[in-house]
């Protein structure tokens, strides 16, 4: 059995579960969360808990098992609790701000970097180098986290660009002079 599949998830106070015709669909105080769930696993709600069950160990039934009590928890604790990414601007001249709905980026391009939250992912902009972002959908809050970051990686001599706050970046040492 898989260790994490094996585990049942336990709905808190406020969250409202419901398994119909293959589809889970968890509502709480942050929203509504849908996920189309493999007609092989069966998802059973017994008062404040669910549990996942598979059918025999064949491999695709051993490979869905945790993969689908993974996406249900993380529903749950998104419609709940949210998800947020944080990420850290490190360069001279390089910052952010926040206009209306879109994320407004300086990073060192004859041009700002424009990107616009949509109505899953909220922006937010504490102080000029450091992002965070807010979502109910830990798939899509770490895919836009992903683009801000790509718009200006760090790069390992300076350590300048966009890293997320919990990042290392190794550094390198530069180019050793003629002697």
């Amino acid at each position: 059995m898989s260790r994490i599949g094996r585990k049942p998830i336990n709905i808190p106070a406020g969250v409202e579960a419901k398994f119909e015709a293959g589809v889970m669909t968890v509502k709480g105080a942050k929203g509504t969360l849908t996920q189309a769930i493999h007609p092989n696993m069966q998802v059973e709600i017994n008062g404040a808990e669910i549990t996942v069950t598979r059918p025999n160990d064949d491999k695709l039934n051993r490979s869905l098992h945790g993969l689908t009590r993974t996406l249900i928890f993380n529903m749950i604790v998104g419609v709940s609790e949210g998800f947020k990414k944080e990420l850290e601007v490190n360069g001279v001249g390089y910052r952010v701000q926040k206009q209306g709905k879109d994320l407004v980026m300086n990073l060192g391009y004859s041009h700002q970097v424009v990107m616009s939250d949509n109505e899953d992912i909220t922006i937010e902009v504490p102080g000029p180098n450091k992002i965070i972002i807010h979502g109910t959908d830990k798939q899509k809050v770490g895919q836009f986290a992903a683009e801000v970051r790509s718009k200006r990686p760090p790069e390992p001599y300076k350590g300048k660009g966009i890293k997320y706050v919990d990042e290392y970046i190794r550094r390198k040492e530069g180019k050793a002079g003629k002697k």
